[in-house]
């Protein structure tokens, strides 16, 4: 198959992804992040990726949002929304995140495959996106992508749906964001 084949077969699963995504929890989401003193997000590898681009844009909408890990992330308390992005929901070190935001009293999202993880069994808002589990024995959801691939490319897309409904909330476009854009560049 040649590499334009391939990017077809990909656009096509991802064509699928939208009727698979609960739109009532995903208000739910939106909801959240409008309500919240501030919004942390999580991710480990390429889900951390993904996971960092929504901050950003949230950050874009004026909004106080920070990456779990980074120095000049503040303390995360009472009022605030801690969103992990894990297509297991069983990594060790998300895990104890979660555990302690909920210690701490904020709201905890999840965006996963997987609904009855450990962190999901913790969320008080819960997406189930499509994806391969990192069991390949399990068929739940084919996909010529390898691993995670799949997950990861809806959680990116996923987080700019998100950052739409966002924006059609508050009444901002593009344009009224590039305020908050980097300008050291």
């Amino acid at each position: 198959m040649e590499t334009s084949q391939y990017l077809s077969q990909v656009i096509k699963e991802l064509q699928l992804v939208p009727q698979l995504i609960s739109d009532a929890e995903s208000e739910q989401l939106v909801h959240s992040i409008a309500a919240a003193k501030k919004v942390f997000v999580a991710g480990a590898g390429r889900s951390g990726f993904m996971i960092r681009s929504l901050a950003m844009r949230l950050m874009h909408m004026g909004i106080q949002a920070y990456v779990v890990g980074e120095t000049v992330t503040p303390g995360l308390g009472k009022g605030d929304l801690l969103i992990i992005g894990s297509g297991s929901g069983e990594t060790k070190s998300l895990i104890s995140m979660a555990e302690k935001a909920k210690k701490l009293g904020a709201s905890l999202a999840l965006l996963t495959t997987s609904l009855e993880s450990t962190i999901g069994k913790l969320a008080d808002t819960i997406i189930k996106l499509p994806g391969a589990p990192k069991d390949p024995s399990n068929k739940d959801y084919q996909t010529i992508q390898p691993m995670g691939s799949l997950f990861e490319q809806t959680l990116l897309l996923y987080g700019d749906a998100l950052v739409l409904k966002t924006m059609e909330l508050r009444k901002l476009t593009s344009e009224s964001m590039f305020g908050q854009h980097a300008n050291l560049e």
